[in-house]
């Protein structure tokens, strides 16, 4: 078993460190808001530390699951920053999604020290707490095979995609894809309802071919019922989704279709539903209950 600590305890990294210690680790927690990191001390057990600094110090892993590029370097470089106290061949997995430009800096910044991989997740709180994520990872190939025996301890689909920054290209695909497709799932629901179809009825029929879908699998119940108080929230797909614009400006790729479900969700978030899960697109085409 390792020493580790988990740097992030909000609705992904609180049980994604939960999991680490059950399964044996040695765990020590931080997180920005002290009461948060005393809760999951009073769950899991383990050890709550005043700074990332002293949370990393002495760890053979550091993990981190924060907001956005800006936290991420903010518990990352500094004085009180986990890099300062990490030990010399120890491993840092970061399941931000944040930019690859984010993840290259910390990369270099590590000075080759320790192992830096940028490791983003998908799968939501729900594949968090069942320790079922999809975890996409970029870096050496070598701290790779080290970290993924204790990332298997939440990850149920675990691959390296490349050197530093491809894990965040890959989930920046990753959400690419999701965009269009819950957009298609909502404007698919809504015409059927317009149409005075009974959605079960066409959902059965559709779902056993080619327009199956996770999202179509597990959200169109809810979001023909206008349940959207669960799941990833569009002001986090918003964010997701402006990482993926600004690093198609760069790279010259064109995003027609997500540049405008990105505005779609723009409209959500004017409709109040800033913390609504991602299926709410459809409450904005005015057929939801």
């Amino acid at each position: 078993m390792a020493n580790v600590a988990f740097i992030g305890l909000g609705v992904m990294g609180f049980p994604m460190a939960g999991h680490l210690a059950t399964a044996g680790h040695r765990v020590t927690v931080y997180n920005r808001t002290p009461a948060k990191a005393a809760a999951w001390v009073a769950r899991h057990g383990g050890t709550a530390a005043a700074t990332p600094r002293d949370a990393a110090s002495g760890q053979d892993v550091v993990f981190s699951c924060v907001g956005n590029d800006d936290d991420l370097r903010a518990v990352t470089i500094g004085p009180d920053g986990a890099f300062a106290g990490m030990a010399a061949g120890a491993l840092f997995v970061d399941h931000t999604t944040a930019s690859a430009k984010v993840a290259r800096e910390l990369a270099a910044a590590s000075e080759g020290r320790f192992g830096v991989l940028d490791a983003p997740v998908s799968g939501g709180q729900a594949g968090a707490e069942a320790g079922r994520l999809t975890v996409m990872i970029g870096g050496a190939a070598d701290d790779f095979e080290r970290a993924k025996p204790v990332i298997g301890c939440y990850g149920a689909a675990i691959s390296h995609i490349g050197a530093a920054g491809a894990g965040q290209l890959a989930k920046m695909v990753n959400q690419i894809c999701i965009a269009g497709v819950v957009q298609g799932l909502a404007e698919g629901l809504a015409f059927a309802q317009a149409a005075g179809l009974d959605p079960a009825a066409v959902i059965g029929a559709i779902s056993k071919g080619a327009a199956q879908s996770w999202q179509m699998d597990n959200r169109w119940k809810t979001m023909v019922a206008g349940s959207f108080d669960f799941g990833f929230a569009v002001d986090w797909m918003r964010k997701d989704l402006g990482i993926c614009l600004d690093q198609a400006k760069e790279t010259g790729a064109r995003l027609p279709v997500t540049a405008l479900v990105d505005q779609f969700y723009a409209d959500v978030q004017a409709m109040g539903g800033h913390r609504w899960d991602t299926s709410s697109l459809i409450a904005r085409l005015g057929r939801s209950k």
